[in-house]
Parts: structure tokens; sequence; C-alpha cells
């Protein structure tokens, strides 16, 4: 896993957690004029992981850090739009500042239900992530 990263920590959440959390919120009632910040379950760095990754698919997986330039850069030449590609790298320089270092139980609170952990959603989409293979670094 090449990224911009640097050390930053961070608690990704699974699109069918966003989608079960958006179906409890249909009723806009009591939610209007909420905002709910959604989080994964932990907040940790690319380093675990990586290893998360490694031991769901049995093969080594290693994260290493990249320069933000030169990734934004790939990002363009991988025909991103530009918008995107400014999205991603501020996304990224804010998670290496630390400032998505957290974790909270909306998810829980909205639909009774923790969030999916990284070790479960690797080991559930296992086949994808194999059939796809290793990319070069």
């Amino acid at each position: 896993m090449a990224l911009p990263l640097g050390s930053g920590k961070t608690s990704p959440i699974s699109a069918v957690d966003v989608a079960r959390a958006v179906a409890a919120i249909l009723d806009p009632a009591p939610h209007i004029g909420q905002i709910y910040d959604l989080t994964g379950s932990e907040s940790t760095d690319l380093d675990h992981y990586a290893r998360v990754f490694s031991e769901a698919l049995g093969r080594p997986i290693a994260y290493r850090d990249v320069p933000l330039p030169a990734w934004s850069e790939g990002l363009r030449q991988a025909k991103y739009p530009e918008h995107v590609v400014r999205h991603l790298s501020a996304m990224a320089e804010l998670t290496k500042q630390g400032r998505y270092d957290r974790m909270t139980d909306t998810l829980r609170k909205l639909t009774g239900e923790a969030p999916t952990n990284m070790r479960d959603f690797v080991k559930l989409h296992a086949a994808e992530f194999k059939q796809h293979g290793p990319t070069p670094s």
C-alpha cells in the first residue's frame, strides 16, 4: 500500500456501514439539522492495516509512505478528475496530520450495530482482493 499518510491514523468505515446509517435516517423528522460523524471501529495507522490485510489474504502486504506530490501526480496520470485529486490529496494531508485519528459510536447509536472492523471486512472480501492479486509498488 503506497499512500502519502505518514504515520497518521484513521478509522475507515465500510460503504455498507454508511448505507446502514443512511437507511436508519430516512425518516427525516428526528434527523433534520443533525450532523453525523461516522467512523470505523478502530483508529490506527497503515502499518497495522497492512498487517491485517497480510493475515487475511495470506501474503505479505506492506505500507509504504510516499510523497504527496508524486502520489497526486499518479492520480492525475490515472485520469482522475482534478477535483478528485485535490480532495484525496487534502484528505491524505489531514490524515498525515492526525486529523482523522478518531472514533465515534454514531453508527451503533443509529443502527444498533457496531461498524465492521477492518479484519472482518478484508476476510469478507478476500476473494475480490485475491482476484486482483498483488500490484507492483
